[in-house]
């Protein structure tokens, strides 16, 4: 109910109030008129004039305390309101809601309630994108920055030619990567079943780099023929999750091991490290654990796994080993 329509009843209910007090008010004074034409020193006809004046004035009295009780009740809103209004520009979310009695002002404080929620979420969504953009894109970026300044320092046209379709391949992923993290959603569709061979070759060509530069290496055993049913670009970024994790938070060589069996692959990622502590291991896909920086978009690679009908888990804490369990016909 609008603040119009509640003073046009509390204006009705007024008008109600004194026509019945006056109603009363001449009605006792009529009865005892009936045996005295006086009462109190008054006639009917004067009676008549204070049963109004007394309707009036309770009715007036009893209408100003309830426009004051409303009014009360808007202004606390109104600041709500405000103070709500406040919290959002600032960066916060909805604060505690209260119901203050006054329909139109409960319904806009609910709305802004809501509207806050939805920006908190969306803020929430932003952060997340921009650190797993963040992650997600430092070690490709430097390895194709080590691939860069590799070719400024040869003259061999062939290295150059090889160097550079290597460069530009990893361009086109790293835009791959950025869609993928702005869908976070499934595109619906039929999975494509794609070789594992290339895939890893590229994955190897890719970190090769990074890996001469931390004087480690980077192992893919398994038998050659393998393929799985996921999306190129996303089984990319799962592997490169893994590998640059192992990269950066393991130590010693790192292994990708593919076996292959009816209707089922299964990709093992592992280093020789110290691996994850037995108190973190069991919360790694969770985005608030890290231990110096580990588990930041292992998250977002399980969802890109089960969104591609597979699972990823972590099977080992010590050494660090995770598995992708994906569907396919083992062999192509």
């Amino acid at each position: 109910m609008t603040y119009r329509a509640q003073v046009r009843r509390l204006l009705l209910g007024a008008v109600a109030a004194a026509g019945v007090i006056t109603a009363l008010v001449l009605g006792t004074v009529a009865m005892v008129a009936a045996e005295d034409a006086m009462v109190l020193g008054l006639d009917l006809m004067a009676w008549t004039v204070v049963a109004l004046v007394l309707g009036v004035g309770a009715s007036a009295a009893g209408g100003l305390a309830v426009l004051r009780l409303v009014e009360e009740r808007r202004a606390k809103g109104a600041a709500f309101v405000s103070e709500q209004i406040e919290a959002i520009r600032e960066g916060g979310g909805a604060l505690p809601r209260t119901e203050i009695g006054v329909p139109d002002i409960d319904a806009a404080t609910q709305e802004i309630a809501h509207l806050a929620g939805e920006l908190a979420r969306q803020r929430a969504l932003d952060r997340d994108f921009a650190a797993d953009a963040s992650h997600q894109l430092r070690t490709p970026l430097t390895a194709l920055l080590m691939r860069l300044e590799e070719i400024t320092q040869t003259d061999d046209l062939e290295v150059i030619r090889d160097e550079a379709e290597v460069a530009v391949t990893q361009v086109e992923r790293l835009s791959g990567v950025v869609d993928t993290l702005r869908s976070r959603t499934s595109e619906g569709g039929e999975i494509p079943e794609i070789s594992l061979d290339s895939v890893l070759a590229s994955l190897q060509r890719e970190y090769q780099p990074a890996f001469t530069a931390a004087r480690r290496s980077m192992r893919v055993d398994g038998p050659p023929g393998l393929a799985v049913r996921c999306a190129p670009m996303d089984l990319a970024q799962i592997l490169q999750t893994l590998v640059e994790n192992a990269l950066a938070h393991g130590g010693g060589r790192v292994t990708i091991t593919m076996r292959g069996s009816i209707g089922s692959v299964v990709l093992e990622v592992q280093d020789e490290g110290e691996g994850i502590p037995t108190a973190i291991a069991p919360h790694i896909f969770e985005r608030s654990v890290t231990s110096s920086g580990s588990g930041l978009g292992l998250g977002l690679a399980r969802q890109l796994t089960e969104r591609n009908g597979g699972r990823l888990e972590l099977v080992r804490a010590q050494p660090a080993t995770f598995s992708v369990f994906l569907s396919g016909s083992g062999r192509r």
